[in-house]
């Protein structure tokens, strides 16, 4: 571990997520005292506080639990809970920044938000932008990336136990980003903030494919024949039911998936983010499929391949979510005029102006 004299305390929220989990082990490699905000203490916390962060359990929509939180920080990593009351946590969030006097803040979005889209969560997320933007006197960076290669790779004991590589999206493309890719540019806007104040940055993977391509190089990593699978969103709605996946966030799920198809995540990738950010490119949609090959769920063992066959033939007697009656139950507010990406003339305006800052 690298150490350095007199570096800012960072405080990660989301700390055990997909890239809060990563932005404090490379921050920690990088030898920046680190606090990492949890909602409970359990083996994920057990692993950061081993690596050396300091573990703080708080609740993300206390104001004075995330201000207790804050006390003693520099900076911070913000990434918004996917809840349908997140705006409130971003609100008790923003409050607890203006109180602290942080100096920066790299807060962690989407490339679709928009005021208009369909997605609740896509909606709160843009509005969060904006108040961020709006706090005075601190450094306020945008991480908005797409749609992540961990969402590709969530079936991929399917792929290495049964030979089938399920796919929603079609022949549309991708770049996609790899969580460690993700997390290494929010270390770099960190270590640095003033010098990337007010900008927006969107990290890619290397080059676009489609998921007819990804089962190519899941084949090659496994050394095993692997066929493309066109699943309805029928069956890959039990199917994530079924590993606990909730209503919420499959409503927004599918919603991702339909701007995909349109091409939204095609739209100005890839981009040399990552590479511009940490002098190193943008990890290759192979590398990371190795690293998720090796995870317990996909190793061909006997055990799993049971699971993976047991959990397969479950899946179309697992029962799905209502979610246009979900929506309709959790009053979820519907703007006028509901519109995805593709469809904004203004979301293509402010993305094209992010790729020419």
């Amino acid at each position: 571990m690298a150490k350095f004299d007199n570096q800012p305390k960072i405080l990660v929220i989301g700390a055990t997520g997909k890239t809060g989990s990563a932005v404090v082990a490379q921050l920690l490699e990088k030898g920046f005292p680190v606090r990492a905000m949890v909602r409970s203490r359990n083996a994920k916390s057990q692993r950061l506080e081993r690596l050396g962060a300091e573990i703080v359990v708080a609740d993300l929509f206390a104001p004075d639990q995330i201000l207790a939180a804050m006390q003693g920080t520099v900076r911070a990593y913000y990434c918004p809970p996917m809840h349908p009351y997140m705006i409130q946590s971003a609100a008790a969030f923003v409050a607890a920044v203006r109180e602290s006097k942080l100096e920066a803040v790299v807060g962690l979005s989407q490339w679709l938000a928009s005021p208009n889209h369909p997605s609740l969560h896509t909606r709160q997320l843009w509005l969060v932008e904006q108040m961020l933007s709006a706090i005075p006197g601190i450094a306020y960076i945008n991480l908005n990336p797409g749609y992540f290669a961990d969402n590709y790779l969530r079936l991929l004991d399917f792929a290495s136990l049964l030979g089938i590589f399920p796919i929603l999206t079609g022949n549309s493309r991708n770049a996609p980003p790899a969580n460690e890719d993700i997390a290494r540019v929010a270390v770099a806007l960190l270590m640095n903030p003033k010098r990337y104040a007010g900008k927006s940055y969107r990290p890619t993977g290397s080059k676009l494919i489609s998921a007819y391509n990804m089962v190519e190089v899941v084949r090659k990593v496994l050394r095993s024949p692997v066929f493309a699978v066109n699943l309805s969103w029928w069956m890959f709605e039990r199917a994530a039911r079924l590993q606990g996946v909730s209503a919420f966030e499959l409503n927004n799920f599918r919603y991702y998936v339909e701007d995909h198809k349109q091409g939204a995540f095609e739209f100005g990738a890839p981009t040399n983010v990552v590479e511009e950010l940490t002098g190193k490119p943008a990890e290759d949609f192979e590398t990371t499929v190795r690293r998720y090959a090796a995870l317990p769920f996909a190793r061909k063992t006997f055990a799993n391949r049971l699971r993976a066959f047991w959990n397969f033939n479950l899946v179309p007697f697992t029962p799905g979510y209502n979610l246009e009656r979900f929506e309709r139950q959790q009053f979820h507010p519907i703007p006028p005029v509901p519109q995805f990406a593709m469809n904004s003339e203004r979301w293509q305006i402010e993305r094209r102006l992010i790729g020419d800052r």
